[in-house]
């Protein structure tokens, strides 16, 4: 147990460390559920996976429900029926979004945002909707095992505070090792060695999230429309930018969601945490180059891989002392692959903030439902 603040608020986990006691804070925290939406993205291998069964089996423990569970889904169109019957099976106000639908995509090319699609454009599809539908907007992905209905109430705590932005922070600690790779071996020593050589407010900020590339955010329904959202997997950090622009150091907060387990991805290739780095590396280099940071792309490479391998000695100190496997030389060829991915960023694909959208939340909602509408009790909204 530690209690060490950084450059932005760090709400821990102290366990037992207050007798139990229900604190006004956590009172208002579960109130706070009412007035909030859930943002959920899957994807079609989501489908009743056991995962994402126990996200959603655990959001339906929330007492109040959420104003409403937006569920933006990219799946084939065979699978989009079963996946929303699927839904319809929980007790929750889900709402299901389509994002590869034929209208979706007619939408965004008639509106000229067309192009790559991935993990960014579902979310910010559901963003706007959902920040219109609520005061508040959590979003989290549906690939922990050990997720808990908890979550949402500690991931909405900062906000009854007067917080804007609050993200949340874990252990990556499965089958006797360290995992996390891709923030352990890319994030943090591309950033650290930006913040060797520059004294800028903006790299301070994205150095203080203990985990920057956690998928569990919550914001204001105000901060949530004012999000640029990289097209795929710079979703994370893309959102620290914004954030940094709205709420700054003062507005942003970071809570302890204790140790989750996810899916792991390979390291190589497009679809693993190879091709994730370049997504990553050009959405943090271009929030840094925006607020002035000028990354020195010649050595930037070289000054990545010492501060990646003095992270790897301590990496190795920490697996030995918690007796956990630990692969050294693996480790280091995963820095020597991400090293690749460091190079100036191409033309900026970012969706726009939903303030400056050339259509209306509603116009999604409609584009993504080709089906014929239907209700299940009360627990469909779509």
């Amino acid at each position: 147990m530690e209690y060490v603040q950084e450059r932005i608020a760090t709400l821990h986990e102290f366990g037992e460390g207050n007798g139990g006691r229900e604190t006004d804070l956590a009172s208002n925290a579960v109130a706070a559920v009412a007035d909030a939406a859930v943002v959920v993205p899957m994807t079609g291998r989501e489908l009743e996976s056991p995962a994402a069964e126990r996200v959603l089996g655990e959001l339906e423990r929330l007492e109040p429900a959420p104003e409403a569970v937006f569920v933006p889904v990219r799946a084939e169109p065979e699978r989009i029926g079963p996946f929303r019957d699927w839904l319809d099976s929980f007790a929750l106000p889900t709402r299901v979004l389509w994002c590869n639908a034929p209208g979706i995509d007619a939408l965004l090319a008639d509106a000229g945002l067309g192009g790559e699609f991935g993990k960014g454009r579902d979310v910010w599809l559901a963003l706007g909707p959902a920040a219109d539908a609520a005061d508040a907007v959590v979003v989290h992905d549906a690939d922990a095992r050990s997720y808990e209905a908890a979550h949402v109430h500690r991931l909405l705590a900062p906000l009854t505070m007067a917080f804007e932005f609050s993200k949340g922070y874990y252990a990556r600690v499965e089958r006797d090792r360290l995992y996390g790779r891709l923030f352990r071996l890319f994030y943090e020593p591309l950033v650290r060695s930006l913040a060797d050589a520059h004294d800028a407010p903006i790299v301070d900020y994205l150095g203080a999230f203990r985990y920057a590339l956690a998928g569990e955010f919550a914001a204001t329904a105000d901060l949530a429309r004012r999000l640029r959202a990289p097209r795929a997997w710079g979703l994370e950090v893309g959102t620290l930018g914004d954030a940094y622009e709205v709420a700054g150091f003062g507005g942003s907060a970071q809570v302890d969601l204790g140790r989750h387990e996810h899916d792991h991805r390979a390291v190589a290739g497009d679809t693993g945490l190879e091709g994730m780095s370049r997504e990553v590396a050009a959405a943090l280099l271009r929030v840094v180059e925006e607020h002035g940071v000028d990354p020195a792309y010649e050595t930037l490479p070289e000054r990545y891989l010492s501060a990646g391998d003095e992270l790897i000695d301590q990496y190795r100190a920490d697996a030995a002392f918690n007796g956990l496997e630990y692969d050294p030389a693996g480790e280091r060829n995963q820095l020597a692959r991400y090293a690749e991915s460091i190079s100036p960023p191409g033309p900026d694909a970012r969706l726009p903030r939903w303030t400056d959208a050339p259509f209306e939340p509603a116009d999604v909602l409609a584009a993504a439902r080709p089906w014929r509408e239907r209700r299940i009790g009360s627990r469909s909204q779509d």
